[in-house]
């Protein structure tokens, strides 16, 4: 089922996209600030068989993720991509193989981290109709798609095909006058910054923030936005084209 989706790609997304979105929910959601107060530092290393390996550093009440997982005080390894992609959808309870003795760490603090990312990620109704949520989780939301693009874009067979037309350069991607994530793509690879470039090649520019929630939520078409001036698409249009193709396939691996 290649040309629908592919395990390996959505390890590589659940780790960098939506577990590496940890960073950011740490920095604009109190409460997941709190849950890291008092906290001695702390580093969780995941590796995944024939997949991704990071590590997130715990520490002053914020989190940082960085590729690799050689020295880490717990760590969490899975035999298959399968079984990792199984922790984010919560049917995978993994066994540390290091760091044993920090498991309160991983039940009282990391699992309720990543239940309130769940909660921001798959937002309900009414949670939405908090203006201070809604802004937080289009945020969150932001910064996830982001990463994902690159994601596919390296990984996913249909996405490599598209990112082999994307010329080198910065794309913008972002709210106006708001936050934006950097589409680096050199020789054809994509690595995704969580800032504004720049400098930039091409850019899609959402006119306010209830227009890109609308898009990731799938209530508004892209295509419908241009036309209303709802997204405006400056630059190199073959750059964006074949990001636009990378992004239908992110809503399919998140879904």
């Amino acid at each position: 089922m290649q040309n629908l989706m592919d395990s390996k790609t959505l390890a590589y997304i659940n780790m960098y996209a939506v577990l590496g979105t940890l960073e950011n929910l740490c920095e604009i959601v109190p409460e997941a600030s709190e849950l890291l107060q008092g906290k001695k530092p702390i580093s969780i290393g995941l590796e995944v068989k024939d997949g991704p390996a990071a590590t997130l550093y715990f520490k002053n009440g914020k989190c940082r993720m960085e590729q690799g997982c050689s020295s880490c005080d717990v760590k969490l390894p899975f035999s298959s991509c399968e079984k990792f992609n199984g922790l984010i959808d919560g049917t995978t309870t993994p066994i540390p193989s290091k760091g044993f003795q920090h498991i309160g760490f991983l039940l009282k603090t990391f699992t309720p981290l990543t239940d309130l990312l769940t909660k921001y990620m798959r937002a309900s109704e009414e949670d939405l109709k908090d203006p201070v949520f809604f802004e937080r989780s289009t945020l969150l939301m932001l910064y996830t798609i982001g990463v994902a693009i690159a994601q596919i874009g390296n990984n996913d067979q249909i996405g490599k095909f598209s990112a082999k037309a994307i010329e080198d350069g910065s794309v913008f991607i972002g709210i106006k006058n708001g936050p934006a994530v950097e589409l680096v793509c050199k020789d054809h690879r994509l690595v995704t910054l969580k800032k504004a470039p720049a400098k930039y090649r091409s850019a899609m520019i959402f006119d306010s923030i209830e227009t890109a929630r609308g898009l990731f939520d799938g209530k508004l078409n892209a295509l419908a936005c241009i036309g209303t001036g709802k997204i405006e698409m400056h630059g190199l249009v073959s750059m964006l084209d074949n990001i636009n193709r990378i992004l239908d396939r992110v809503a399919l691996y998140l879904a």
